[in-house]
């Protein structure tokens, strides 16, 4: 697919992040897009990024309510697309939700865990099942899965457990990679893509306890700042003589680095995937940082989940993920 104007583009997660990137610059090489995300403020700021420079005549952009892990709303999700952007058919399928939480079985609860499992395998799982007719009516497609670097690392280091998320993108490359041959065989015009970014400047911190707690406040709860204690213990910080309201602080200005101080940008990163879109690539890595733990965890897998690895690697790139 060598340009993406007069196409039909299906994106989860389009309300901040990778999402919103994918949407703006979408649009601005005149695709359609319809969007979906749980939160409606989030989306249609957005959609207002989007259509900042007049849009083409005839354009569609759409915006729609959806939890990714609950299949029922998927379909609302679909059947509201055709409605809106009256077609029976789209190009493109960006799996691109997904929020972190819920890294161990211990201390964490079950519902936790099952959460981040459920937003990033299931609702790639479900978008897929959910699109696939549209995708097969079109006369060329491409699927887009959003892996991560935790695909084929699962780890954030040695002192802080991280199943869920890891589990869950490890799913999604396994089921891209395995998606491209069902699709050879059954469906030879649609393409399929796993992305792999490292450290990106999205929001997905903070997104992410919001979902989980199911609040929008910034403030932790009680709970929170106790599992936030023991993580930093984990990572080698000594929290003995920290106030509630200092870790209350450090998680805010956490979030916060994240988004602002990482090595690639929402929109460098969108970029990277639509030109890998573009060129074909099955396996699209985003960043400097994914880039080069790929290929030390290839060199070295027996030493991958040392702490000489790790401490190593954070040197080399720059991470400051704590």
């Amino acid at each position: 697919m060598k340009d993406f104007a007069g196409k039909f583009a299906v994106i989860t997660g389009g309300g901040t992040g990778m999402g919103r990137e994918l949407a703006r610059q979408l649009v601005a090489e005149g695709c359609n897009v319809a969007m979906c995300d749980i939160s409606a403020e989030a989306m249609a700021e957005t959609k207002q990024l989007c259509e900042a420079k007049k849009l083409p005549q005839g354009l569609r952009i759409t915006t729609h309510i959806a939890d990714v892990s609950i299949e029922g709303q998927l379909q609302r999700f679909r059947d509201e697309l055709m409605e809106q952007q009256a077609t029976d058919k789209i190009h493109l399928l960006f799996n691109n939700a997904g929020i972190g939480g819920g890294g161990s079985l211990f201390t964490n609860s079950r519902e936790q865990w099952e959460r981040t499992f459920n937003i990033c395998w299931g609702g790639v799982y479900l978008g897929v099942r959910t699109f696939m007719p549209l995708l097969l009516k079109a006369d060329e497609g491409h699927i887009i899965n959003t892996s991560s670097v935790n695909g084929f690392w699962a780890s954030v280091g040695p002192g802080v457990s991280h199943t869920a998320y890891a589990a869950a993108k490890f799913a999604v490359k396994g089921f891209s990679e395995a998606l491209m041959t069902d699709l050879r065989l059954n469906a030879p015009h649609i393409k399929c893509s796993v992305v792999m970014p490292g450290h990106i400047g999205t929001s997905i911190v903070s997104n992410s306890r919001k979902i989980q707690s199911g609040s929008e406040s910034e403030r932790l709860t009680e709970v929170e700042i106790g599992v936030t204690r023991e993580r930093l213990k984990g990572m080698g910080t000594d929290t003995a003589g920290m106030s509630d309201e200092d870790i209350q602080n450090l998680a805010l200005d956490r979030a916060r680095s994240f988004r602002d101080e990482a090595p690639t940008t929402a929109a460098a990163a969108a970029k990277i995937i639509l030109d890998g879109v573009k060129a074909d690539r099955w396996r699209i890595l985003v960043g400097d940082d994914a880039h080069k733990l790929d290929v030390r965890v290839r060199k070295t897998p027996e030493e991958a989940y040392t702490t000489e690895f790790y401490n190593s690697y954070r040197e080399e790139v720059g991470w400051r993920l704590g």
